[in-house]
């Protein structure tokens, strides 16, 4: 989920329009665009060195593994500054634009892609990356088969022509430029100085690790790589803090007091009235990033078809929207607005009267036993907390007890990992521009749920999914068919989740930000080496 976008002010949004598209036999893409080394020294002798520290705040752990070729969570925002991949998406225009690679060609209908390396980088460990190392390092991504690993499903060989010569041979046509511009699974990194306990970093990118300090309130720190490709120049920020704040009440006073500079997301009050503060900046936009509130169908009493679909129907989905005041947008099925499969005519409704049927019928309501329900979500997401809120006050109508409980993402993951709840509340975004992700990922069969957290288990939809990707590249008209026949499966069929909204992006920052870029492909990153204080 990404687009280019100009920092802007609250209130003012723009519409996504992406589409995830094949890519034309033997057109060079990226010639021309190549970013250029600025080394340090070269801005005019006026420039104000930058010592400050720039501050992230967090309300979650920031890192929970270290490995680029497995990383699957929430240090896509640190690493996304570490790592690098071939290609980055231009949310702007919409492609992919050169980083690792300078350009790149397709042939053979999309099954060959030749990318053309960036000569004189070198990796934190000193190493050079050269296409035999790019080379390993995606051979090591594909065969570690964790976190984001499938979207190299399509490459059959991989071949270093020369130093400077990637050669992809596809299995089946893919726009493997998009997918090597993914946040996840696509870093090219030094697979002889892989540190799994992030003490040290085998990237390419403008930062490595400072410090690394698991549970503390400054977890990790930053500091600019002395040997990037790219340069330094006096402006740019070298050293770089994120600070864990699950109180959004707290992070928004560290905001106003200048100790830290960049809040992910505050609630709709606390945002609005940063648009009017001074030293303060915001900026909106909309996103790929819906939330899921997935059911347990393996076990419990959600393992009642009846009882997933009374949930999906207790939900006040324009009550959720309402009280969101311009945070989020009501769903339509799985696959935001803006990609290749979404469905309209989807969005939710709320039917008190259908619920409590569907629980009478299960054995459950206000004349009958009372039902008690575990529920998880993210400890201080403010909008997560409102759907819990709402949503245990209404079921308290219908005789359903709602146990929620906010946890750190690690110890939610891990629980649901186990199986331990009976309803798990999470975001989900694509890892490139494409809907495959949310189905491949969260609603495919598999014996040891990654983030398959409603533990669906259906061979016919794990068949479906399979044919997704080269039935986009293929024949998008039935690819789009394919994916909505799919959100009706497993949403009013299955009635595996409830989609009540997609996020609109809404940061505050402090005023002396300047550069900062929401690109929704990456969700929640800063790329702070773009960013600089203002004199």
């Amino acid at each position: 989920m990404r687009w280019h976008k100009r920092l802007l002010v609250a209130g003012v949004t723009s519409v996504l329009a992406l589409t995830a598209s094949a890519c034309a036999g033997g057109q060079v893409r990226g010639g021309g665009g190549t970013p250029q080394p600025q080394p340090s020294g070269s801005q005019p002798a006026t420039t104000q060195t930058n010592d400050s520290t720039f501050v992230y705040v967090p309300n979650l752990d920031v890192v929970t593994d270290w490995d680029p070729a497995t990383s699957y969570s929430n240090e896509i925002i640190a690493l996304s500054n570490i790592y690098e991949g071939l290609t980055r998406y231009n949310s702007e225009t919409r492609k992919a634009e050169p980083r690792l690679a300078t350009e790149w060609t397709s042939a053979n209908d999309g099954k060959e892609w030749t990318f053309k390396l960036r000569p004189g980088v070198k990796f934190h460990s000193g190493a050079t990356m050269d296409a035999e190392a790019a080379k390993k390092a995606i051979e090591r991504t594909i065969e570690k088969k964790g976190g984001a690993a499938y979207i190299w499903d399509a490459v059959d060989t991989i071949e270093a022509v020369d130093a400077s010569t990637l050669k992809f041979t596809l299995k089946y046509a893919t726009p493997l430029d998009l997918v090597a511009s993914s946040g996840y699974a696509a870093y090219i990194y030094d697979v002889d100085a892989v540190d799994p306990d992030g003490k040290t970093t085998a990237g390419t990118g403008p930062y490595t690790i400072d410090s690394w300090q698991k549970g503390k309130e400054t977890e990790l720190t930053l500091k600019a790589f002395d040997g990037y490709w790219g340069g330094w120049r006096p402006e740019q920020y070298k050293k770089v803090a994120f600070r864990v704040t699950p109180e959004i009440t707290t992070a928004w006073q560290l905001l106003q007091n200048g100790e830290v500079n960049f809040v992910q997301r505050l609630n709709p009050q606390l945002f609005q009235q940063a648009g009017t503060t001074a030293k303060v900046q915001t900026a909106q936009v909309p996103s790929f990033q819906n939330l899921l509130v997935l059911f347990n169908t393996a076990s419990g009493p959600t393992k009642d078809e009846r009882v997933r679909q009374a949930l999906q129907a207790a939900i006040d989905y324009d009550g959720l929207i309402a009280a969101l005041k311009g945070s989020a947008t009501k769903a339509s099925g799985l696959v935001p607005q803006g990609l290749l499969g979404h469905a309209t005519g989807m969005e939710p409704k709320q039917d008190l009267a259908k619920a409590q049927e569907l629980l009478a019928d299960a054995g459950y309501g206000p004349d009958l036993p009372e039902l008690k329900l575990s529920l998880t979500y993210a400890q201080g997401d403010e909008d997560q907390k409102l759907l819990v809120t709402l949503l245990s006050s209404t079921l308290k109508k219908l005789n359903v007890t709602l146990q929620a409980k906010p946890m750190t993402w690690n110890a939610q993951w891990d629980l649901g990992k186990k199986q331990g709840q009976d309803i798990f509340v999470m975001y989900w975004y694509p890892d490139y521009p494409d809907a495959y992700s949310w189905f491949v990922n969260v609603f495919k069969s598999a014996e040891k749920p990654q983030f398959n957290l409603s533990y669906l288990k259906n061979a016919g939809i794990d068949a479906a999914i399979d044919a997704l990707p080269q039935l986009t590249a293929t024949d998008q008209l039935k690819a789009d068919m394919a994916y909505q026949d799919l959100q009706k499966k497993i949403i009013q069929e299955q009635a595996a989740v409830a989609v009540p909204y997609v996020q609109t992006y809404q940061r505050a920052l402090t005023d002396d930000i300047q550069g900062y870029v929401d690109n929704p492909a990456y969700p929640n990153v800063v790329f702070f080496y773009d960013l600089k204080r203002a004199s």
